[in-house]
């Protein structure tokens, strides 16, 4: 069990330092500051592309939008699309880039993934492959943090202390963290995204109950789950008063000095360890593969 999901995790701080020697060869591809762009996904990949939405708007790069790759309204007018995928090969992003190709007016369209040589690669006009970073575990770590590095470099971040904190993430303690019964994950801007994928690790890897949210929006309503025994984890400063009225409920909050996408690997490791103590393989969630191919497309 978990013989490769652990790797995989400790493996993201190399992996990020190898995509910061790509940033050259990435920039002739990426969008330019001053571009109109969508950026979509499925899962994991369409949490990386609300961070990177979030970000590339925050840096004054131009308007960004991100979608779920079956949600992208049709007949809006781009001068780049991103299609984010590990595979290259899920269903709802190839049928978006065949459906904006058929459009013609939707502008170019680039493929970030960690497979060469896939569909959405041959379906796109440019991608940037980084292929060092797939997994062969189903669930998505390193490929997913490994593009948002990419990302979060190309709109300006130095990735220098972001590695540095991604280490101290793998020695980070868990001690209290494991017997809890019920995680929330919170996030305000591009950290909502890292919110989304936190929850998302717990829910597909230990079938645990997980829920994500602006972390404003957590006060009106899903704070009222909140009792001893449950987790509130901000990623990022949270709101003014937040800490204060979860820990009125009982239920413990977390937050830390960590870069948000470091806190994102303490969340991974938590996600194992609560597999781990279900009797769950990680590698292997039920129900799920490693790319949605749906019949007959």
């Amino acid at each position: 069990m978990t013989e490769h999901v652990r790797a995989e995790i400790a493996s993201q701080p190399a992996c990020w330092v190898r995509v910061a020697d790509l940033l050259d060869a990435a920039r002739r591809v990426l969008p330019s500051p001053g571009e109109r762009v969508a950026v979509a996904g499925c899962g994991t990949s369409w949490f990386v592309a609300m961070a990177y939405a979030a970000l590339r708007e925050q840096a004054g790069h131009g308007e960004t939008d991100a979608f779920a790759a079956s949600e992208v309204p049709p007949g809006r007018r781009y001068d780049t699309v991103v299609a984010i995928t590990r595979s290259g090969t899920t269903t709802e992003v190839l049928d978006l880039l065949a459906a904006l190709r058929a459009d013609g007016g939707a502008g170019r369209l680039v493929v970030l993934t960690a497979a060469a040589g896939s569909p959405a690669v041959d379906a796109a006009d440019e991608a940037v492959v980084l292929d060092f970073a797939d997994e062969r575990s189903v669930v998505q770590t390193r490929s997913a943090t490994s593009a948002l590095a990419l990302l979060r470099a190309h709109v300006g971040h130095d990735l220098g202390p972001v590695v540095a904190d991604a280490e101290k993430a793998l020695e980070e303690p868990l001690d209290g963290l494991t017997g809890i019964e019920q995680a929330t994950f919170v996030g305000r801007g591009w950290t909502v995204g890292l919110a989304h994928e936190a929850a998302l690790k717990l829910r597909e890897s230990a079938q645990f109950w997980a829920e994500s949210y602006p972390a404003m929006d957590y006060r009106h309503g899903p704070v009222s789950i909140a009792q001893p025994g449950r987790l509130v984890w901000s990623f990022g400063p949270p709101p003014g008063g937040l800490e204060t009225e979860v820990a009125a409920t009982g239920a413990t909050f977390v937050t830390g000095d960590l870069d948000p996408m470091a806190q994102l690997v303490v969340a991974q490791r938590l996600a194992v360890v609560l597999a781990e103590a279900r009797g769950l393989d990680p590698d292997r969630p039920r129900h799920l593969t490693r790319s949605v191919v749906l019949p007959g497309r």
